[in-house]
């Protein structure tokens, strides 16, 4: 006599389907322009209390971001040089090597990017156009959601 002792067949579920950045991310974002001053945007970004921000062109395309880190140039280049703070365009300042995330990306490989990043944000498009902004503390909110029974 042969006994057989696997348990039922279960299927195992093709992929977990995880959320996309679309449902977490930022939409009514404060924006600078290149030509603005940059110590406008500095201000801007201690009154909202922001870290950072998207840079739009006058077509409102995305050329840039600005953060915290590239606002911290100023206040170096400004020692370095000796001239007053403050002094200069966001242009002049801003990362211009930007990364972008589309939006129908799900919360894990958004999560995964990340982790392989230094980046706190990322700018998420579609088809090329900024619909919005995702963080890290974004995917956090994201990932607080997802049961333990999904990993």
């Amino acid at each position: 006599m042969v006994m057989n002792f696997k348990g039922a067949r279960v299927e195992q579920e093709k992929g977990i389907k995880y959320e996309t950045i679309a449902d977490y991310m930022a939409k009514d974002l404060i924006t600078f322009s290149p030509d603005q001053e940059i110590a406008e945007a500095i201000d801007i970004m201690l009154k909202k209390r922001i870290s950072g921000g998207p840079v739009l062109n006058e077509k409102r395309e995305l050329v840039g971001m600005l953060s915290e880190k590239d606002c911290l140039k100023v206040l170096v280049q400004s020692s370095y040089h000796n001239i007053p703070s403050g002094k200069g365009k966001v242009s002049d300042f801003m990362s211009s090597n930007v990364k972008t995330l589309e939006m129908d990306m799900d919360v894990v490989a958004c999560a995964n990017e990340f982790l392989n990043t230094y980046f706190r944000r990322f700018p998420v498009t579609e088809n090329g156009i900024l619909k919005g902004q995702i963080s890290r503390r974004d995917i956090m909110r994201a990932a607080q959601k997802i049961k333990a029974t999904t990993w």
